[in-house]
């Protein structure tokens, strides 16, 4: 599972006589990864589409449009079965014409549907105005304007202005009308010149008989008329669509199908008479794809493994060439047969079971390359759990694993994906949370038992009771991360023993290994103990309830990890001096794992905050104990008269007494519920953002940076999955 599925890369040559035949049989055989022929050899040439393949794309266009305009999505099929070609093109003609006639009338409508409404736009600052509209022009002694302005503004500056005797200006509610006589020797248009300060939108008088109220009523009424005819029209392309989807869908399916087949000879080699077409199959379904063009074709093509692809980058040993009669691989030589370039294989990521979903947040870094070691059964291992680390909440974890339920069972594809994600990051919450107390919601569920109990249960370092829990959790951070990076110098370690050798792999990996190893062994070691912590060593007896206690590594121990540290940055400074810059990234990267206990004690700390202002909580042994919440309005008195007890905050539901019912008593008891409800909703969808994220990081960089890259390509084999047709009998 670390390793992505063999490849081979194969050639299929033959007589351009049976090219349709190989084509049929490839395609059905829906295995082979076609490389495109780049024109390298002489004599050959890139091939030409097949007869007929315009003819196709022309009809595929016409289907997908008529799709988008009926906006028909996959869902409405009407079932799965064969489609001739004579239903096909007899069917398509009538749909075409059908939906194009009703298309050409609905975009009709709709443009004058759109005039109407921009006459009207026009025309209602006048209906406004009150005026008909043909005493706003045609005057010889008066200058008429009409615009959108404030009257006020428009007095102000005509009274002042020396061309103009008199006016008077008529308002609406957002429009005036201006009429002003110019005084003798005026120039024309000098109304216009007198409002050239005044903030105003003028408008051009419609040319229209009826009044503007009466135009504007009739424009509105051929709206309507208009909107009536496109509701019919559009009913009757609702009905075209319900009618035609099912055969849309298969139509675009089979030539979609016809269109890849016939343009397939494009990727191929060609000369006049012949053909070569090659590319990367899974090794083990080789023997398959030979068979059945064989069957096809007889001995009119030839099927031939060229090579299977060995799991090291492009360099030594890229790949290996295939012994004749397909038996074992021997090594590479020069001269053979001549392939198309040098491609890398496909990737087929060969991650089943459990681990399979969690390859959607692998491809969300970029999906591994041929020659890289797969890490999704790593983040299948390690995600769920720092996820579930992070929250340990019982009760968020059976709605994380709920949501995982519902992704999973009601989508497809990536959100199906993550479904199973969810599922398990929900899972491994509802374990952490057992764990720290059976945390439900931030509460202690224990506590609500009756009797005592008597079993070893973690805080999360919130109470002063557990405060060791959290520099615990810190040292439990730092550990996971040292292991988790040693995994990734280890896989870098061995992916460069396999790509050089073990020199390589020494400079490259191991100088890693032994700076990260010794760094962190001489931290927990008791040489120089001054400067370190107790908790570094307390924390293994917490942590484990005592079944484990660690005093720390001998002082041999520690030396001997110094001569690690000191051995590691030699072979660093021989195989990779640029990198001694990065020498202290051991010690950085294991500590940006703390990040983890600090999500744990923020997430844990803000379910507290509200389940605190919600219900009130104290403390008991003399403010040295456990959190615990108050339910009632006796119960806090209780506290209150407790000397032992420290009340931390009284709560709002705590004000409502069922002895004596009083409206602010309900209403801080609704409040107090709406807030406890909405509160943890809030900390349900941080608890994506904040410990997701902070797990993919982890992942992405801190792990993967190790070993892994990422950007390979996708295996797109020659074929289709049909969904709507089926093979004619």
């Amino acid at each position: 599972m670390l390793r992505p599925e063999r490849m081979s890369k194969v050639s299929v040559t033959g007589s351009k006589r049976v090219i349709d035949d190989v084509i049929e049989a490839t395609y059905e055989h829906h295995s082979l990864h076609v490389t495109d022929y780049d024109e390298r050899y002489e004599g050959f040439s890139p091939g030409e589409s097949l007869d007929g393949a315009e003819t196709v794309n022309e009809k595929l266009v016409t289907v997908r449009s008529l799709e988008s305009i009926l906006d028909i999505e996959g869902d409405e099929a009407d079932g799965v079965r064969p489609l001739d070609d004579e239903e096909l093109e007899a069917e398509l003609a009538d749909v075409r014409d059908r939906v194009n006639d009703l298309n050409d009338r609905r975009d009709e409508l709709r443009g004058e549907i759109r005039d109407r409404e921009e006459e009207i736009e026009r025309m209602e600052p006048f209906a406004d105005l009150g005026i008909e509209l043909d005493l706003l022009g045609g005057y010889d002694s008066l200058e008429v304007v009409v615009g959108e302005a404030k009257p006020e503004a428009v007095e102000a500056a005509l009274a002042d202005a020396e061309g103009i005797d008199s006016f008077e200006v008529f308002a609406g509610s957002d429009v005036v009308a201006i009429f002003a006589r110019p005084a003798d020797g005026a120039e024309e248009g000098v109304l216009q010149d007198s409002l050239v300060g005044v903030d105003i939108a003028l408008l051009e008088v419609p040319d229209a008989d009826a009044s503007p109220s009466d135009y504007v009523a009739e424009l509105e009424r051929e709206r309507e008329e208009l909107q009536n005819d496109l509701t019919e029209v559009e009913a009757k392309l609702a009905a075209v669509k319900e009618e035609a989807a099912g055969f849309l869908l298969r139509a675009e399916e089979q030539l979609t199908i016809e269109a890849e087949k016939k343009q397939a000879p494009l990727s191929f080699a060609t000369t006049e008479n012949a053909f070569i077409a090659e590319g990367w199959v899974p090794t083990e379904t080789f023997p398959d794809l030979q068979a059945a063009i064989a069957d096809a074709v007889g001995d009119h093509a030839e099927v031939e493994e060229l090579e299977r692809a060995s799991f090291t980058p492009d360099g030594d040993h890229h790949t290996e060439a295939v012994a004749d009669g397909g038996a074992e691989p021997e090594a590479a030589t020069d001269g053979g047969h001549a392939t198309h370039g040098s491609d890398d294989p496909p990737v087929v990521q060969d991650n089943g079971g459990a681990a399979g979903p969690f390859e959607v947040l692998v491809r969300g870094f970029g999906r591994p390359k041929y020659s890289e070691f797969d890490p999704t059964l790593l983040v299948f291992l390690t995600f769920p759990l720092m996820f579930g680390f992070m929250i340990g909440d019982v009760g968020y974890g059976v709605l994380y694993a709920a949501i995982g339920v519902f992704l999973y069972r009601n989508y497809e594809g990536t959100f199906r994906e993550l479904g199973a994600v969810a599922l398990w990051a929900g899972g491994f919450t509802i374990l952490f949370g057992i764990y720290f107390g059976i945390d439900v919601f931030g509460y202690h569920a224990y506590q609500l038992l009756p009797g005592d109990v008597h079993w070893p249960v973690a805080g999360k370092g919130l109470s002063p009771a557990d405060i060791d829990w959290a520099l615990s959790f810190l040292v439990a951070s730092v550990l996971f991360g040292l292991v988790h990076l040693n995994v990734g110098h280890i896989l870098s370690f061995v992916s460069n023993y396999q790509q050089h050798d073990l020199k390589h792999a020494m400079y490259e990996g191991g100088s890693w290994l032994l700076i990260l190893n010794g760094a962190w062994i001489w931290i927990f070691s008791q040489h120089l103990p001054g400067p370190k912590p107790e908790f570094l060593f307390e924390s293994f007896s917490i942590l484990t309830f005592g079944a484990v206690s660690f005093g720390g590594f001998p002082v041999a121990v520690g030396y001997a990890a110094i001569v690690a540290v000191l051995l590691g940055i030699v072979l660093l400074a021989i195989g990779e001096p640029p990198e001694l810059a990065e020498v202290l990234a051991p010690i950085v990267n294991v500590i940006s794992y703390a990040r983890i206990m600090a999500v744990l004690l923020a997430k844990g700390g803000m379910a507290l905050a509200v389940n605190l202002l919600a219900f009130g909580a104290y403390i008991d042994g003399g403010g040295d104990g456990s959190f615990h919440f108050i339910f009632s309005a006796d119960y806090l008195a209780e506290v209150q008269n407790t000397a032992d007890y420290e009340l931390v905050f009284a709560g709002m539901t705590t004000a409502f007494d069922p002895a004596s019912i009083g409206a602010v008593g309900v209403l801080a008891l609704v409040a107090g519920i709406v807030v406890a409800i909405v509160g943890h909703i809030v900390v349900l969808a941080l608890g994506v953002t904040s410990a997701g994220i902070q797990a993919v990081r982890l992942e992405y960089v801190e792990f993967f940076g190790n070993f892994y890259q990422g950007g390979g390509d996708s295996y797109l084999p020659f074929g289709y999955d049909r969904q709507y047709t089926a093979e004619d009998d």
